[in-house]
């Protein structure tokens, strides 16, 4: 299997990347917590990493069921597409699906009532706080790489079917067309 990324897709990712810094960064800014410290503040912010988890959940789920909208605009375009519009399509889907069920387990993981258990050691609540921060701000750049990667894809389809533009590089000319023929009578 060829999975090779596109310079959107490149481009998405780095735009992640950049978002996912930019979120770790507070983390440094918090310094070294204690137990306590951490305990406190997972109880504080469990309620908005829940929030963010659903959200993330609902946004994932919406994009997927547009993917199949935009598959159908694609199909039903005068212009013929080129597989590569249908590879960023495939590649949307597939990254839009493990963040679906990364946001769906996270969502699972913090609901669990560490914080009320008696069981826990207090220097385990530094480990918890820093993986609840770290696993949130992934989701959120990953979340971020989603949405990019959508708009790329839908300003192509603008140019391409909103505003006709014929010699657009996902768009197959009329060279290629005759290629194609050509090349199937042939075998």
């Amino acid at each position: 299997m060829n999975f090779e990324l596109s310079t959107y897709t490149k481009r998405a990712m780095t735009g992640g990347a950049i978002s996912l810094v930019i979120i770790l960064s507070g983390t440094l800014l918090l310094g070294k917590l204690s137990g306590y410290e951490a305990k406190v503040l997972i109880k504080n912010s469990l309620s908005g990493l829940n929030m963010l988890c659903n959200t993330i959940v609902l946004a994932s789920a919406t994009t997927l069921t547009l993917l199949l909208t935009l598959l159908g605009l694609s199909s039903g375009t005068k212009s013929k597409l080129k597989d590569d519009h249908y590879r960023h399509v495939l590649q949307i889907a597939k990254i839009d699906t493990l963040v679906f069920i990364a946001a769906l387990m996270s969502f699972l993981f913090f609901n669990l009532p560490i914080t009320e258990s008696d069981n826990v050691p207090n220097n385990w609540f530094n480990i918890i706080y820093y993986s609840s921060l770290v696993i949130s701000s992934v989701l959120s750049a990953a979340m971020i790489v989603v949405i990019l990667m959508l708009y790329n894809t839908v300003v192509n389809i603008i140019k391409i079917v909103g505003l006709g533009k014929t010699d657009h590089y996902l768009t197959v000319s009329e060279d290629e067309k005759t290629g194609k023929e050509k090349s199937n009578e042939d075998n």
